[in-house]
Formats: structure tokens, sequence, C-alpha cells
């Protein structure tokens, strides 16, 4: 069972005093030159009573709390003192003289309280000697005060004294001296111990200060204000109120809150507002004096000055939110240069690795970390892929084993954000802050919104390796199916040399001893009887069986090509055409043996076709053989159109070719021949 808070009596109690002096003096009437104290008294006791009841013992809660209580006390006596003026009571005097004297400590006080913010301790050991300088000014200053009415005519105290010391004359002219000084170097002590804080802080601490900050400026541009429009710091004194608000919301909920965009649009407001002012004041009283138009001679010259203002505002607007961005976020990239700029690496490509680097530079930049890592793979196997900065990039992108999700966060300083797709970790991302600073509100969405683009970019990269696997599995597979076109043709043309070998050498020699023998036969029969013309006609069918076979032995392979080569082939195949043809096929060297067999089926099917279909004069063979292909022509002056009268042959061509990674073209318009051209590669 949780116990429940026990109450602050201490803060609680002086709060209740401090609040009851603060009625009181309002009690007694407005007193306009005193209303700033008033408001800084309760304020800031306010701020100290609720710093000590969230964070008991506080150290600057307690500053709070006797700033706020010493501001009262000098409050009721001021407001007590101007409300029984002229009456000559002597509690109104000695109230008025205890109001009066004790402003230098409460300047110092709250200098110090100022001074050790947010912590309640000084930004350094070496500000105690300041401090220490700062004590005795202040106690010289007050009991000067104390003993002579030097600060009566400042504050408008029109009540006798309590003390009639001789040489107020003398005090008077040293206070004159003296008095605005000290307290002009006690109030910039604390505005300059506030700067070097500033600048040293980070994270957090930083952000504190900075809605102290913004408040101290929003008071000095409201004195300015004052002093010039109304000649009077009265103003200025009414925002310090504004101080002890910001410091409460920086040391209790500054994490609700985004002081970064408060100050933002507040450089951007007032600084349109004031540009919009002098652009019409300029128009309006600069130029109307100088041609001598006023208001008498029509509202024309305001009309235009406003008509100038709407066409410059938006210009005008963007450059002061530009220069805005770069005062509050530095060089940080705004959330929507981040998504654009990370838009942008992916619209452009490039490998993986570059990809990844980035997205994590991206992200870097976004947030303001001081380190990212960008890790891929599943939840129980991580790896990190990037790394930002630069220089902890290593030469190889994966810089570590894999991982689990869940050893990555470490419990402390290094902010992790899973990248899931489809209800399945995909990768994750790393990040660290610089010491001290952490992950804001609108930080943190832009950190989702990122994620969420990097889960696209895994997508896309797991899709592109999926698809390079694929066009991998398809080359594969291309390749061996043309090996295997390769091997059968190969395996074809092996079969068609060992028939044409087997045809040669067996039942060609067989039959020519055959007919050798039937000759022998012929000459011993006797003539012009049946046995000598059966003899003579089974001479002659086994002529025209033999030349058949050597025909059909040609066709399968010729023994020429496996023997003299492509070019002697050719010339065979020319002669036994029965339409003219030229060759010209130069080859110094042999090619290898697929080559040459292909392009002899080439040739002799071109011829075949040419011979069946083409009703050509003459046929024309031409070769060239360059460094890395043979090419082979085979032109007619025959009536075209061979794409449709070739059948089968010219896909017989062209898959012969496809076992080479060959090329085939054929031009044959109708009546203007055919020209037919194979490329086919040579490797030596």
């Amino acid at each position: 069972m949780i116990a429940p808070r026990r109450p602050r009596i201490a803060p609680l109690g002086l709060g209740l005093v401090s609040g009851a002096l603060v009625a009181g003096g309002f009690a007694c009437g407005v007193f306009v030159p005193n209303l700033h104290n008033g408001l800084i008294a309760a304020t800031f006791t306010a701020v100290g009573v609720f710093v000590l009841d969230r964070r008991p013992g506080h150290r600057e809660g307690w500053l709070f709390l006797a700033t706020g209580v010493a501001h009262a006390v000098m409050f009721f006596g001021r407001q007590y003192a101007a409300g029984s003026a002229g009456t000559g009571e002597p509690s109104a005097v000695w109230l008025g003289w205890l109001g009066t004297w004790p402003l230098a400590p409460v300047l110092a006080l709250f200098g110090v309280t100022m001074l050790c913010f947010p912590h309640g301790a000084l930004p350094s050991s070496r500000w105690r000697v300041v401090v220490a300088a700062m004590v005795p000014a202040a106690a010289l200053l007050s009991l000067t005060s104390a003993l002579w009415p030097v600060e009566y005519p400042d504050n408008g105290l029109a009540i006798a004294h309590p003390f009639h010391l001789a040489g107020y004359e003398t005090a008077q002219h040293l206070w004159n001296v003296l008095g605005p000084t000290a307290y002009l170097l006690f109030q910039l002590v604390w505005v300059i111990g506030a700067v070097v804080r500033l600048r040293r802080a980070h994270g957090d601490e930083a952000r504190q200060l900075r809605w102290v900050a913004y408040a101290v400026v929003m008071g000095g541009l409201a004195m300015g204000a004052g002093l010039v429009a109304f000649r009077t710091p009265a103003l200025g004194l009414l925002a310090v109120p504004l101080v002890a608000v910001a410091a409460a919301v920086a040391i209790v909920k500054y994490r609700l809150y985004d002081i970064d965009l408060l100050i933002n649009k507040t450089v951007v407001y007032g600084a349109m507002a004031v540009i919009i002012t002098v652009v019409y004041v300029a128009v309006v009283a600069g130029i109307g004096r100088l041609i001598g138009v006023g208001d008498a001679h029509g509202p024309w010259l305001p009309l235009a000055a406003t008509a100038l203002v709407a066409v410059v505002f938006e210009r005008v607007r963007r450059r002061v939110q530009t220069a805005a961005d770069r005062l509050v976020y530095g060089r940080r990239l705004t959330p929507y240069e981040s998504l654009a700029r990370l838009s942008t690496h992916v619209s452009r490509g490039g490998h993986d690795a570059a990809l990844f680097t980035g997205l994590a530079s991206t992200i870097a930049d976004g947030v303001g970390a001081a380190e990212v890592t960008l890790w891929v793979g599943a939840e129980a196997e991580l790896v990190a892929v990037a790394t930002w900065p630069p220089a902890a990039v290593p030469a190889t992108p994966v810089v570590t084993a894999p991982t689990t999700l869940a050893a990555l966060d470490d419990g402390g300083r290094t902010h992790v954000r899973a990248i899931d797709s489809r209800g399945a970790v995909r990768g994750a991302v790393t990040l660290t802050k610089a010491r001290g600073e952490a992950l804001t509100v609108a930080e943190d969405r832009l950190l989702q919104d990122l994620v969420a683009q990097a889960e696209l970019v895994l997508d896309n990269i797991g899709l592109g390796e999926e698809l390079r696997r694929r066009l991998h599995q398809i080359a594969v597979q291309a390749a061996e199916l043309q090996a295997a076109a390769q091997r059968i043709v190969a395996a074809q043309d092996e079969a068609r040399r060992r028939l044409e070998r087997d045809l040669h050498d067996g039942a060609q020699q067989r039959l020519v001893i055959l007919a050798l023998t039937l000759q022998a036969i012929a000459t011993q029969a006797p003539p012009d009887t049946a046995l000598a013309h059966a003899i003579e006609d089974a001479r002659h069918q086994l002529t025209l069986a033999l030349t058949e076979l050597r025909e059909l032995a040609r066709g399968i392979h010729p023994a020429v090509l496996t023997r003299e080569g492509l070019g002697a082939a050719l010339d065979a195949l020319a002669e036994r055409s029965p339409i003219p043809v030229t060759v010209d096929v130069p080859l110094a060297t042999r090619l290898p043996g697929e080559i040459e067999a292909t392009a002899y089926f080439i040739v002799s099917e071109a011829l075949t076709n040419a011979t069946k279909h083409s009703g050509a004069t003459t046929i024309a063979v031409t070769g060239q053989l360059t460094d890395s292909r043979l090419c082979v022509e085979v032109t007619d002056d025959g009536r075209g159109g061979a794409n449709g009268r070739w059948g089968n042959g010219l896909q017989g061509i062209r898959d012969r070719l496809a076992t080479l990674n060959g090329r085939l073209t054929v031009h044959s318009p109708a009546g203007n021949g055919t020209r037919l051209r194979a490329e086919i590669p040579c490797a030596w």
C-alpha cells in the first residue's frame, strides 16, 4: 500500500505568510510603482512552494520561496506606507522603512536564485567569489538605505524616515553614484551566469535554461518597448513574474513542452510584426511627408502600404522562417527536410551500403543524435550494416556479430526502435544523444516517421535482392539450357560424323567392292545375252545407289568439312548446286568444329531453300571473320518473301544459332531477292 504524501509544513507555512502579506498589501490600495513587487512575491512564492511540494529539499525551490517571501515583506511595507501617507502613524513609518532598505539584499538574493537555476548550485566554484563580493556590497547599500532615506525619492514614498541622522546630503550623493550601478551589476551577474551555463549545458538542463532565457528576453523586450513608448520601465518590471512561471515549467514539466518550437514561432511572429510595422510606417509617414500627402487627401496611401505589405509578406515570412530555423535548430534538419532527403536517397538507388549509410545519416541529422546504427535481420539475428558518423563506419558493412533485439537495449542512453514489416522484425535503429540530452517528443515523432520510411527502404532492398536472386536463377537456368543445347548439337554432329564415317568405311566400301565384282563377272558373260544385260543393269543400279549413298553421307556430315575446313566444304556445296553459286569466305585458319559445322549447315539450308523456292539465277555466299564473330551472308536474286515460304528452315537455323548465342537476320522483300545474314560468336 502506498503511504499518503505528507504535507510540507515549512514551505506551506511560509507560502501562507507571503500570500497574506501580498493580500494585505493589495488591500491597502494599488500603488503602480510597487505593483511588480507584489506580482514577483506571488509568483516566486507559488513556484517555491510548488517545487518543494513536488521535490522536497530542492535547493532551487527554497531560493524561489525565500525570494518570494522577501518581496512580499517589501511589498506589504511599501503598500501600507503609501496608503497611510500623511497620517504620521508610527507603524506606517516603520513599515515603509522595512519595505525600502532590504531592496539591495533582495536583489542580491534574486541574482543568486537565478544564478543557481535550475539545480540550486552555482555554475562553478569560481562563482563563489562573485557571490562573496555581492553580499558585502548589498549589506553596505542596505545599511545606507536603512540609516538615511536615500531610496525614498526613487520609490515615490512620501513618508518620514524613522532616523534623522546628520550627513544625509553626502549619503544621498554617494547613493546616486553607487546605488544604480550596484543594482545594475546585481542583475548583470545572474544574466552572465545564465548565459555561461546555457552555453555549457546539454539535454534537459539546456531546455530548462531556454525556458527562463525565453522569459527573460521577452521581459527585456517588454521593458524596451515600455521605455520607448511610455518612458517607464514599469512594463518590463511587470513582466518579471514570467521568469518564475517559466522556471516552474522548466523544473517540473519541461518534458511536456517543446521550447524550441515556441522560440521559433516567437522569433518568426515577432520579426514579422516589426517588419510589417516598419514598412507601414515608412510608407504612410515617410513617403506621405516626403510628397506632402496625408490622410486628409484620402485613404490611398494607407491602402498602398497595406497592399505592399501583402505582396512582400509571404516571401519575407519564408526568409524569416529560414533564419529562425537556423537560429533555433542550428544545422539540424527539419522534419520535412529529413523525410525529403531520405526520399532522395531511395530514389537515387545505388548499392545497399550507400542506402543504409544515407538512412543512418538522415536519422542522425534529423533528431540531433550523436551516433546512429542501422541493424538488418530477424529479431534474433540482427547485424549492423551502417553507422553514423562516418568515422565509425568500417571498411566492411558488417561491424558486429549477429545479436538480438533485446540485447540492443542497454537500459541507459541508447534508444532502440524496431523496424517491423507485416508483423515481423526486419531490422532496428539504435541511437544515442549527446551526454545529458534526451529525446524530445517532436524528435521521437520524427524518429517514428523515419523508422517507417526505413521499413519501406528495407522492403525495397529485399524486393531488389529477391529480383536479383530470381534473375540469377533464370540466367543460370538459361546457361544450363544453352549448355544442354550445345551438348545436344555437339552430340548430333558427332553422331553425324560417326554415321558418315560408318557409311564411308562400311556400306560404301562394300558397294564399291560389289560394283567391281559385277564388272569382273560382266567380262566373263557372253555378250548380248540376257545374263550380260542383267549384269549391266545391276551395275547401273548399284552405281546409282552408290551415288545416292555418297550424297546422303555428304548431307549428314561432309568429310571434306572435317578434313579441309569450312572453305572447302562451302566450295563443294557450290559445285553441287544447280544454281550458279559464288563463294567468298576468306579464312586464314581453322575454326572450332561447332562453329564450322553451324556455318556449313546454315549455308546448306539457305542454298537448298533458294533452289526450291526462290527462282533465283545466281547465289552469292560471302563471309568475314573478325576478332569476336564469324559473319556469313547468303544472297540470291530471286522473288523474295522468304519468311513465309521457308517453313521450318529458318526456325532450324535460328535454333542452331541460339546454341552459340548467334543472331540471324533475314531481309527478303517481295520481288527483290533474299539476303540471309548469320552472326556466330567466336571464342579464341
